[in-house]
């Protein structure tokens, strides 16, 4: 029996639901038997009235078979292309019946089930936020190789079409259906099938129904083709925003530019190849591989639980007390209401705590300004912040997470003196960057219901939140942890305690090897510039004046006061106590640091320039930024290997999202595996040699070369 299920009524309408073995309808042999079977049935009906491509599953159609394109290799393109020109001709032949076919998008179309809507001559969805339709193949470091790109170059033109490929956007169905991208939208599910037979019914007899518009004759590009003024004026410009956006460092984007550009350039079969041969060479890249293997494997399984203790029932979080109003107390507020979660805010004073609540009223009040939410909406999130100065509100917190200052003593003052508040078996976390849990877990009378949980600034912007396992911190409080990360829609990954965990520790490396290099005489301007061109979201010398040199001598002085160890600092701190102690210079925002900053932008302090630059220096490019991505690695890698990092996915997903390791690399660690262990091995002893002991490859390097094997997730 055919996994797509095949109907005719009595008007000579077919509906082929899709069911395949397996969770989702994908792109794999089990669907090239199945539409090949389908495609050749509905070519040898008599009386055909239309065709319905429908979904058992709550996803429309998932797209490739993305393990499959993971195993291609370099010198495997042919046979990529062989497998790509066979699926093509299938959806040709589909979209080629002399009858009307309609796509009923029942859920999600993303990427190959798309393109399976592309080559159907009308698409209805159902209209709900659960249904994303679109293009994201981008992504995962590939390109859309079904159709994709060429049927919407044709169907909405160049301009149009590049920023849903380029960009790989998801809509939403209404905004699917103002783009040109689906024909209709129906309110409920019961009227998707239903509606599409009235459409077929409705152009009985019209036969322009059954054809797509690239196959009308004299068929013309809406907008025009890449040669026309319109177009060709705009593509240097989207060439050069594409570089700006990219660094050169991701080639998939610039394959979908060039493909679609071809599109509109040369016939459409002409244009099916480009498209293929583009997909051929993209999914052998190492961008694509580590893209996949972080970003859909890696991601996936992170959000499935894996790093979630086993036999730990579901605990949802219903109170949350949150100690500290400040920059991030504020934002873990707003969060969590989103969420729904009801909200003590607690601060020294109620002023400060009605401010903290001000932040999430005015994000509140721009989704509505932008019509991203009803004031109804907004008033209810706002109503479950409770901003106060009473320690007796805090009472029945299921959680409270205390955001305060990083000071130890601090946080055991406030730890000893609110936890009685907290709920039978509630959890008391801390979000701290540097301190570790296990000595914060001290001031408290249940360690084992004791947790780190770092927020990431700005916490309604960034989606990672990196949970801490103190020595004593019991399953059930890590399983609490994790829920609520998932419950605000945050990404969780989880390790174990260390001074810095793991990420403010391998980006103090980043922070450490510019300031290095100030030291050494090269230009900040260079110095930052080359951290860009790794693909790192900014320089480390202008990260650091975000961040803060403040933020540093205060957490250097609390370091040194614990007897904490947080390896060889004493260049940076040098430039750091230069700056604040002798020019009060704390920062950005605390009178500059490396820059002085201004509205119109920032230029170099000229004390830097005065005191460390050296105009006869002249480190090779290339070193300077394998320095600046390989400190960051090989401290990776060190956490790996001390057991700090429990999982190479957590690694991979935390550098990307907590750090900003370039998207290229799929994470720190995932570099190396297609870097190549033995090349890495190579390129950290030279680095070693010229530069020092800091760039030694951890010991775990050569047990994997010796092991034969990877950094699998």
């Amino acid at each position: 029996m055919s996994v797509f299920k095949y109907e005719r009524d009595t008007d000579g309408i077919v509906t082929v639901t899709m069911d395949m073995t397996g969770p989702v309808n994908s792109m794999n042999d089990e669907y090239d038997v199945a539409m090949g079977e389908t495609i050749e049935k509905l070519e040898a009906e008599q009386g055909l009235a239309g065709v319905i491509f429908a979904s058992a599953k709550k996803v429309f159609f998932a797209g490739g078979n993305i393990k499959d394109l993971l195993a291609i290799e370099k010198g495997q393109e042919g046979v990529m292309m062989d497998r790509l020109n066979a699926g093509k001709a299938q959806l040709r032949r589909l979209e080629k019946l002399p009858v009307p076919v309609v796509a009923a998008i029942n859920g999600a179309a993303l990427g190959g089930g798309f393109e399976i809507c592309l080559a159907c001559n009308h698409r209805i969805a159902y209209n709900h936020k659960s249904v994303q339709i679109g293009l994201p193949e981008v992504s995962l470091g590939l390109l859309p190789g079904g159709g994709g790109i060429v049927r919407m170059v044709s169907l909405l033109g160049l301009q149009s079409a590049l920023p849903l490929l380029v960009e790989g956007k998801k809509l939403v169905p209404e905004k699917a259906l103002a783009a040109g991208m689906i024909h209709e939208v129906v309110a409920s599910l019961e009227e998707l099938v239903p509606r599409a037979k009235a459409y077929i019914l409705s152009v009985k007899g019209d036969e322009s129904a059954a054809v797509q518009p690239w196959d009308v004759k004299g068929f013309k590009i809406p907008g025009g083709k890449a040669s026309d003024p319109a177009n060709s004026q705009i593509l240097p410009v989207a060439t050069t925003m594409l570089f700006k956006q990219t660094r050169g460092l991701m080639p998939a984007p610039a394959e979908i530019l060039d493909c679609a550009v071809q599109a509109a350039t040369v016939g459409f079969d002409a244009a099916m190849k480009i498209e293929s041969r583009g997909l051929a060479h993209l999914v052998t890249t190492p961008e694509a591989k580590n893209l996949i293997t972080t970003f859909f494997f890696g991601l996936n399984k992170i959000n499935a639980g894996s790093s979630r203790p086993e036999g730990q029932e579901k605990n949802l979080t219903k109170k949350v007390g949150i100690l500290g109003a400040g920059m991030m107390g504020q934002g873990i507020a707003y969060v969590s209401a989103m969420a729904g979660i009801a909200v003590v805010l607690k601060d020294i004073s109620q002023e400060s705590a009605d401010k903290g609540k001000a932040y999430s009223q005015k994000l509140l009040d721009k989704s509505v300004a932008k019509g991203r939410m009803t004031q109804e909406k907004r008033d209810q999130v706002l109503a479950l912040i409770k901003p106060t100065a009473e320690n007796e509100d805090l009472r029945g917190c299921d959680l409270i997470i205390e955001a305060v200052f990083e000071n130890v003593e601090l946080k055991h003052k406030i730890t000893q003196e609110l936890e009685p508040f907290l709920a039978e078996n509630g959890v008391w976390g801390s979000n701290t960057s540097t301190l570790p849990i296990t000595i914060l877990a001290e001031g408290s009378k249940n360690p084992d219901n004791f947790i780190g949980i770092h927020f990431f600034s700005p916490v309604d912007k960034m989606p990672l939140v990196e949970i801490i396992c103190g020595e004593k911190t019991s399953d059930e409080a890590l399983a609490k942890a994790f829920d609520f990360t998932q419950q605000i829609r945050k990404i969780p990954i989880v390790v174990n305690d260390s001074v810095g965990f793991f990420t403010s520790r391998t980006f103090g490396t980043y922070l450490d090897e510019g300031a290095r290099l100030i030291h050494e005489g090269l230009h900040p301007i260079k110095i930052d510039n080359l951290g860009k061109a790794i693909g790192m979201p900014v320089g480390p010398l202008t990260i650091t004046d975000e961040t803060s040199q403040q933020l540093q001598y205060k957490a250097n002085a609390t370091w040194e006061e614990m007897g904490l160890d947080m390896g060889d600092r004493s260049l940076t701190m040098e430039i750091v106590n230069l700056m604040v102690e002798e020019h009060d210079r704390g920062g950005r925002h605390h009178g500059g640091g490396y820059y002085d900053w201004s509205e119109s932008g920032k230029t170099v302090w000229p004390v830097i320039i005065e005191k460390y630059y050296k105009p006869e220096v002249a480190l090779p490019d290339q070193d300077v930024k394998d320095r600046l991505l390989f400190r960051q690695v090989i401290e990776s890698l060190k956490c790996l290997e001390e057991g700090v990092l429990r999982t190479v996915v957590d690694g991979n997903i935390g550098s990307v999202m907590g750090i900003g390791a370039p998207m290229w690399t799929g994470g720190f660690i995932q570099f190396v595996n297609t870097y190549g262990i033995q090349r890495f091995s190579d390129r950290c002893a030279e680095l070693e040699a010229s530069y020092g002991e800091r760039f030694k490859a951890p010991a775990i390097v050569a047990a994997k070369l010796a092991a034969g094997e990877t950094f699998a997730s």
